[in-house]
């Protein structure tokens, strides 16, 4: 079967090689990032008997609607955060999984509508909510301390120039609310050399800082990793592709340390107890996009794939200090 219905609007990032990593693809699958459903659509194609699909912006399930009755139960959509996978799977009533898949920062089904405020090239409100619900980019733009919104942006943006746009941030709302995308886009190029050619907008990283901040995004991967060891059966395939550095380290660093056997140790650090891997790396290192998706999709060019094989290893905790994740308290 290979579903009707409308077509989703272009094939996902790494979406061939993800395939090709994971064959033979059969079982259980939970796709984390529903998003316009690509992954689930592509693993439904691939053999798989069930895909399970998580997200948690309502938006994702409306676009699905014209084609998801197609691949009838062989298709269950979950509204929810995908760091509580596993949870999702067992009230699914699939508590063992084949695989799963996480597609991780904005979707373009977001990036492509000003109203949902996450394009500094369109005019929309401040809200960059994924889940439309909580505390939006506006609150943290115009409430936040400026100590804490120059974190924000060093921490999940690696902006160099953080205190100075926080202090322009600061200065600016001091005149009043600041509402909206191209507002705030304005204030941070001020702050900023002029782009050269080829170099991405001026706005990218205190953009990206602030939605990581907005959705905990980085507080849920680290959650999402440990629930997808926690809910993949022996053999069970982890695939997660990662857009910047920053959750590309986080997801690094867990497979490396989930695949290790422990027992190393330096001068610096006592050796560590030996334990039984958790995770096999399939392949060890991460593929990237060929030079054909980068020239039909430029945002492939950052696009990094990362897989693993589940052990029979009992699933271990997660320690987010040990992944690396910056330190940013007072907002979740």
């Amino acid at each position: 079967m290979t579903g009707s219905g409308a077509e989703t609007p272009h094939a996902p990032v790494l979406l061939g090689p993800l395939l090709r990593a994971v064959a033979p693809i059969s079982g259980v699958w939970l796709d984390g990032t529903f998003g316009a459903g690509g992954y689930a659509r592509g693993l439904l194609e691939a053999g798989a008997d069930v895909v399970i699909g998580v997200d948690r912006d309502p938006l994702a399930f409306e676009m699905a609607a014209p084609w998801a009755g197609a691949w009838g139960d062989r298709l269950i959509l979950v509204r929810g955060t995908f760091s509580e996978l596993d949870a999702h799977a067992a009230q699914a009533g699939h508590p063992a999984l084949d695989g799963v898949t996480l597609d991780l920062g904005v979707s373009s089904m977001q990036l492509d509508r000003a109203e949902r405020g996450f394009s500094f090239l369109r005019d929309g409100p401040l809200d960059m909510r994924m889940g439309q619900a909580g505390l939006s980019a506006e609150d943290i733009v115009n409430d936040a301390p400026e100590a804490l919104l120059a974190d924000i942006l060093f921490h999940y943006g690696e902006e160099r120039a953080a205190r100075r746009i926080a202090r322009a941030i600061v200065a600016e709302r001091a005149k009043g609310r600041i509402v909206s995308t191209l507002q705030l886009a304005g204030i941070v190029e001020s702050c900023l050399p002029r782009k050269k050619p080829g170099q991405s907008h001026p706005a990218t990283r205190s953009f990206q800082a602030i939605r990581i901040a907005v959705n905990d995004e980085l507080g849920q991967l680290a959650e999402a990793l440990a629930a997808a060891e926690r809910a993949l059966k022996p053999g069970g395939r982890l695939a997660v592709v990662t857009f910047h550095s920053i959750e590309d380290r986080i997801v690094k660093r867990y497979l490396a340390e989930r695949a290790s056997a422990g027992g190393s140790g330096s001068r610096h650090a006592p050796a560590e107890a030996q334990r039984e891997p958790g995770f096999v790396l399939t392949p060890k290192k991460a593929i990237a996009a060929d030079e054909d998706e980068v020239a039909g999709n430029p945002r492939a060019r950052s696009a990094k794939l990362r897989v693993a094989t589940r052990t029979e290893a009992p699933a271990a905790p997660v320690d987010p200090a040990r992944l690396g994740l910056p330190q940013v308290g007072g907002l979740h």
